[in-house]
């Protein structure tokens, strides 16, 4: 079966569970804890993630709990009129941060959860990721999109 339908299916099912409970901040503050470090669960798990697991366990599926879980994320946030924006830079750019987040909030009109990342091996510039939508504006993939070009130029050459 597709992993996407089923990651879909569950983390749709989770939603809808949390926000019958009215759990949903502190289950989705878990979920992404476990995203970000597996090795460290928080303790003790919200009876919805408990529920869950079990729920997974006994249908064979605990090899989709990642995906259930980002897409859980995803629609969590959608559901509560919030934009995810994960921010990559080269050194900490407070200023780069708080412009991209008043960009997002008043084009969206939706409220901005930031998280913010550094990455040496970008060289410079940015990568933003909002939602599903990723803008690389960083070094690293302005020298990769001119070795593929001079490499196209060069077959053509020859």
């Amino acid at each position: 079966m597709n992993t996407g339908a089923i990651a879909t299916r569950y983390a749709r099912a989770l939603l809808r569970y949390v926000l019958e409970t009215g759990n949903g901040e502190k289950v989705c503050a878990q979920v992404r804890a476990l995203l970000a470090d597996p090795a460290h669960a928080p303790s003790p798990l919200e009876p919805e993630l408990q529920r869950l697991a079990a729920l997974l366990v006994d249908h064979g599926r605990m090899e989709y709990v990642r995906f259930i879980f980002a897409s859980f994320v995803r629609m969590y946030f959608r559901a509560i009129g919030v934009k995810l924006v994960r921010l990559t830079t080269v050194v900490k750019a407070p200023e780069l941060e708080q412009k991209i987040r008043e960009m997002v909030e008043s084009k969206s009109g939706c409220r901005v959860e930031m998280e913010c990342v550094t990455d040496p091996s970008l060289v410079g510039g940015f990568v933003v990721e909002i939602d599903d939508r990723m803008l690389d504006a960083s070094v690293r993939n302005q020298i990769a999109t001119i070795r593929r070009e001079f490499v196209e130029k060069n077959r053509r050459i020859v």
